[in-house]
């Protein structure tokens, strides 16, 4: 590695100093000697790195392409110019990129599972999972081990599933199945979960759906408590650790140095606390802590946690407004457009929403609140206001409270009515919002809510700039990598295909597109802002936690975008330790 240790600190501003003073005074042009001098002493705790650019947005001159890291704290030092050190790393550097809308422990189990993304068939999704079984024990498919998978989706298996579908399969039969919908608001279950639930199926369950057509076998959102309750075989906390490091060795493969966790109960909460101090965990965390029982106040279960070394951190609560457009379940003002005898349906009423944002506020947490459709998302600003009206002094403007120090959020703020992005705009409400989410739906979005609710409320970005909006994925609902999110932000395209659904081939409603500054800030300063961190993190500055980005081009100069989609990444580091390296004949390697 090629790499220079030195002690800089106050001699490097002294260097600085006198190197002005020589040049103006004395006309001295060669000052590389004084350079070598200082390079050639050393710290053990410091080490210094040089790459052909830094990504910095302020415009600085001349340009940074090195940083000192004290390796002791994983913070940045110093971060300057230099011509004069002709040994750097190859590479362009970006600032440690962050996911501000994921699921730790969902991804690290479906990269235990069966992968039913893209499966355009039911046949293809028996197949796959004969082919996990195929790889796995005999006890996998049993009451004691569930075969688990996520991925499917209706629209393109040509109808909604059934538990006969798969019951069909001789391989298959009497297996204990549970299939999550691409979403992760429907689970398809086989017959044999099915049977555990007897006589215990009701005709209609609130904020949820038990579909009936053409069969049995699929549950919706609340519904889908009918059948967790009985999956008494759920992993354990060892298997969670497990599926926690996994999870992190793939997010830092694309370049992620932290996420947000959105939804983590209480005991997986303990879980991370006894694992973060392992040389795995190589993501920082920034939790929301979600009650067993969804949309309740559980002060007793809860505490705030905060390392020193910006590893972890938990001082939120995700609340759930409503469910998912793919499955109807988001909560409109209106019918749906294809699906007109249905609105969608809210997961919990709108007096008990503005309680729990009000409770929780009080309790010294910021209040992150699920919301994807219009109804949703009033009923979500309504209960936010609520919560900042009861914090704020009376003297002092709600969206300076909201800005300073609540900084509330609604996650995913997907269908928003103009009235109430007028309000998000006045209270200065943060928008989490998916880019790859718009670029996935756009296949059938406009067929679900008109070309109307389209053009004035849908997959917002640019119009909720001033908010500073958080950028992420949702994965595993979408891939977690964020370069695909900032193609997807900046042409409003597919990442996978590279072109948009008919009629908008180069791109789908682009007036909401972003350029690449705001992207990036969208997956660095944005949901650093949004956990807390404040300027600790998404940066590349003095005294902020030492994580990059090694890129092998300076995407800040390329003019053909599809670049973006395809881009590999070569390094990762955080807190000033490199967890991942791209080796082009071994595969990977991480220095932990």
């Amino acid at each position: 590695m090629a790499s220079t240790t030195l002690a800089w600190g106050l001699r490097l501003a002294i260097l600085t100093a006198s190197l002005a003073y020589l040049l103006n005074h004395f006309q001295i042009l060669d000052t590389s000697s004084l350079v070598s001098d200082l390079i050639t002493s050393s710290s053990s705790s410091e080490k210094t790195y040089c790459y052909k650019s830094l990504y910095i947005p302020e415009a600085i001159t001349p340009a940074p392409n090195c940083f000192t890291v004290n390796t002791k704290t994983g913070k940045f030092i110093q971060v300057f110019s230099s011509t004069t050190i002709t040994e750097s790393e190859e590479g362009h550097v970006l600032p440690g990129l962050w996911d501000g809308h994921g699921h730790l422990i969902q991804y690290g189990e479906f990269l235990h599972s069966v992968d039913l993304f893209d499966c355009t068939s039911f046949e293809e999704v028996r197949q796959r999972i004969k082919k996990y079984l195929a790889s796995r024990g005999p006890e996998v498919g049993t009451r004691q081990e569930w075969i688990r998978g996520i991925g499917w989706d209706q629209g393109v298996l040509g109808g909604m599933p059934t538990a006969d579908l798969l019951e069909g399969d001789e391989e298959l039969r009497d297996k204990y199945i549970m299939l999550d919908r691409v979403d992760v608001h429907c689970a398809w279950v086989s017959r044999a979960v099915l049977s555990l639930l007897g006589d215990d199926i009701p005709k209609e369950v609130e904020g949820g759906e038990i579909v009936r057509e053409p069969g049995m076998g699929v549950f919706c959102d609340n519904a889908m408590e009918l059948v967790l309750s009985k999956w008494d075989s759920k992993p354990g906390r060892e298997r969670k650790k497990q599926w926690v490091k996994t999870a992190m060795k793939e997010l830092n493969k694309v370049g992620l140095v932290g996420i947000h966790d959105a939804g983590v109960l209480p005991e997986d909460v303990e879980m991370y606390e006894e694992t973060v101090g392992e040389k795995e965990w190589t993501v920082r965390v920034y939790a929301m802590y979600e009650c067993p029982e969804r949309n309740t106040f559980c002060p007793e279960l809860v505490r705030k946690v905060e390392r020193e070394d910006g590893m972890l951190k938990v001082r939120s609560v995700k609340l759930f407004a409503d469910g998912a457009l793919g499955s109807w379940g988001s909560a409109m003002l209106e019918p749906y457009t294809d699906k007109p005898e249905t609105e969608g349906s809210l997961l919990v009423n709108t007096s008990t929403l503005t309680t729990l944002a009000r409770q929780w506020s009080k309790a010294g947490y910021q209040v992150n609140i699920h919301a994807i459709g219009d109804r949703a998302n009033r009923y979500a600003i309504d209960a936010l206001e609520s919560g900042l009206r009861g914090l704020c002094p009376w003297d002092k403007p709600m969206k300076e409270c909201q800005e300073e120090e609540q900084l509330y959020r609604i996650e995913h703020a997907q269908i928003i009515h103009p009235d109430d992005q007028t309000r998000m705009h006045a209270l200065g409400i943060i928008p989490s919002i998916q880019p790859t989410h718009a670029t996935s739906d756009m296949a059938y979005a406009e067929k679900r809510l008109g070309r109307k609710r389209i053009e004035t409320e849908a997959y917002r970005m640019r119009s909720l700039l001033d908010l500073n909006p958080i950028l992420g994925s949702d994965f595993p609902v979408e891939p977690p990598n964020p370069f695909e999110g900032i193609y997807a932000a900046m042409t409003r395209r597919n990442p996978h295909t590279g072109i948009g659904p008919p009629g908008y081939e180069k791109g789908w409603h682009t007036e909401e597109v972003l350029d690449l500054n705001q992207a990036l800030n969208g997956f660095t300063r944005a949901p650093a802002r949004g956990g807390f961190y404040g300027t600790t993190a998404g940066v590349i500055k003095e005294g902020a936690f030492a994580d990059w980005v090694v890129l092998d081009q300076d995407i800040t100069g390329i003019q053909d975008l599809d670049v973006l989609r395809k881009l590999s990444v070569k390094e990762t580091w955080v807190g000033g330790k490199r967890v991942y390296a791209r080796d082009e004949k071994k595969g990977s390697k991480e220095d932990l």
